[in-house]
């Protein structure tokens, strides 16, 4: 695991693939209380196909290292650590792909500063006023004290609570259990993490995210949106929502996945990734979609 040193403190993150690739990066952005794991079979099957890819750990609670006590923790804050990472690693023409809150974090970070931003993917994931959606409500507004996020850090070391609807269970199909008990690690021995995260949570504000959505027609890239269908937080109406605020945008449905479509369905992403990142017109993304039926 590598480390770099941003303006808000130290960052980990993952790399796969060749060093030398005639494919445009890849930059993960996971969700909240998760980590840079999230992409790994994603990750593993671009590395296959020469894509080389960056998985970061984001202070959203599940980073190995407290941040620093003055840095900016608000969703316009870590996107500007997302740029900053851009820079520091030089990485032009980037594909940046989000997921979950991370979704979110990719339009601020378009918001902020696209100049190395190539492209888009975006998997379930916050939008436009949507920001948690109504089933990740009451968690946000428990974990918002630092007392309560602990505590219920506490909780998750059991392990069927960790898997269950009342943990992470609701957000995939394929859930490992040692991975959603690396997630809460550093929360349960740092307090600096749940520091971090309750920070996070309580500059989280929906009317901000549609703010940013009014100017995503201003970002020229392609955006793919690979959303998954069976997905009881995120829905396909909020997904063609996003869409629309796009200038050129397509939309791909993934039957049953639910929210985590890096672990539900690797394959597609990735083969949806591959094909943005070769060029492929977005129009042919939109006809598979119209094909579908999914409207």
């Amino acid at each position: 695991m590598a480390t770099i040193e941003l303006s808000g403190g130290t960052v980990h993150y993952s790399v796969a693939g060749p060093e030398e690739s005639a494919a445009p990066p890849v930059v993960f952005v996971h969700a909240f209380l998760t980590d840079g794991a999230l992409w790994t079979r994603v990750a593993d099957r671009l590395a296959e196909r020469g894509i080389r890819s960056y998985a970061p750990t984001w202070p959203l609670g599940a980073h190995p290292v407290a941040m620093n006590p003055g840095a900016d923790l608000s969703p316009r804050g870590i996107a500007r650590l997302i740029v900053e990472f851009l820079d520091a690693l030089d990485l032009d023409a980037v594909t940046l792909v989000g997921n979950d809150t991370g979704g979110a974090l990719c339009q601020f970070a378009i918001d902020e500063d696209a100049r190395r931003i190539g492209r888009v993917v975006l998997t379930n994931c916050d939008g436009a006023d949507v920001f948690p959606p109504a089933a990740f409500k009451p968690l946000f507004a428990l974990l918002r004290n630092e007392r309560r996020a602990r505590f219920l850090a506490g909780q998750m070391r059991v392990r069927p609570l960790r898997q269950s609807w009342l943990g992470f269970g609701l957000l995939a199909h394929d859930l490992p259990a040692d991975l959603t008990r690396a997630w809460i690690e550093p929360a349960l021995h740092d307090d600096g993490v749940v520091r971090d995260l309750v920070r996070f949570l309580r500059a989280v504000d929906p009317k901000e995210l549609l703010d940013v959505a009014s100017r995503l027609h201003r970002f020229q890239g392609p955006v793919t949106l690979v959303w998954g269908t069976g997905d009881p937080a995120f829905s396909v109406k909020l997904g063609r929502r996003i869409q629309e605020w796009f200038s050129d945008a397509g939309f791909v449905p993934v039957p049953k996945s639910r929210t985590f479509v890096p672990l539900d369905a690797p394959q597609q992403l990735t083969d949806e990734i591959v094909a943005i990142a070769a060029g492929q017109e977005v129009a042919s993304v939109s006809a598979r979609s119209l094909r579908s039926g999914d409207r």
